[in-house]
């Protein structure tokens, strides 16, 4: 795997996003982490009145999602068309929601984007990631975003390493990822385009695109008929 994998533009479809601006301009994704806030407030001041209604304080939903009436919100948040936000899902803040995207009954979710048609439907905390379009983590499935130590989050990849400098990197999925149930995504993990990590899995680094990943010295490429 090269560090290009790693790229922002080898990750994400970037018209799934409301974020692509700011995506656009950056090298890695978690260069995005430190400035969701002052993207959503910028992007929430723009978004069409007859699309979007202001509900409180830097929170905007889209007129045809359904936030039931259980869950709670925490701004800045931006919650996209006909996405679905279930019973008790805590939305911290810090959270740009793609459109139809499921967030799901006791989903905990803070400081991310969840581009188009994400899926974190059962019981998941997801923080201080970047989910790209239609990825999908199983029921119970995890992102650890602090290191036991504090110290900062580095990314390897064969013997470089990036330095991240962000205490709190949980993971970055790309488009159309399947996280297995009850799987724990460890800091700085990074999963490559149309990979499947199985269920019960502890992942930490990098899963290369298009892989099966069921222990970090058993990957295999995915073979699509």
């Amino acid at each position: 795997m090269k560090t290009s994998d790693l790229q922002v533009k080898n990750l994400f479809d970037l018209t799934q996003t409301l974020a692509a601006p700011w995506l656009e301009q950056i090298q890695y994704p978690w260069e995005i982490l430190s400035n969701i806030k002052s993207l959503i407030l910028e992007l929430g001041a723009g978004l069409p009145k007859s699309d979007y209604e202001q509900v409180a304080e830097h929170i905007w939903i889209a007129k045809d999602a359904l936030v039931a009436p259980s869950a709670t919100l925490n701004g800045p948040l931006i919650i996209g068309h006909e996405t679905e936000v279930r019973h008790c899902a805590y939305l911290r803040g810090n959270a740009l929601i793609g459109d139809g995207c499921v967030v799901g009954n006791s989903t905990e979710l803070k400081n991310v984007i969840l581009m188009n048609q994400v899926q974190v439907p059962h019981y998941n905390y997801v923080g201080d990631s970047v989910l790209g379009f239609k990825a999908h983590m199983g029921a119970g499935s995890i992102t650890s975003n602090v290191k036991s130590d504090k110290s900062l989050v580095t990314v390897r990849i064969g013997e470089e390493k990036l330095e991240t400098g962000l205490k709190k990197f949980g993971a970055i999925l790309g488009d159309k990822v399947e996280i297995g149930c009850n799987s724990v995504l460890n800091p700085g993990s990074i999963v490559g385009r149309s990979s499947h990590v199985y269920p019960l899995s502890m992942v930490r680094g990098i899963v290369p695109p298009n892989s099966i990943y069921k222990t970090a010295g058993e990957i295999v490429t995915r073979v699509i008929l």
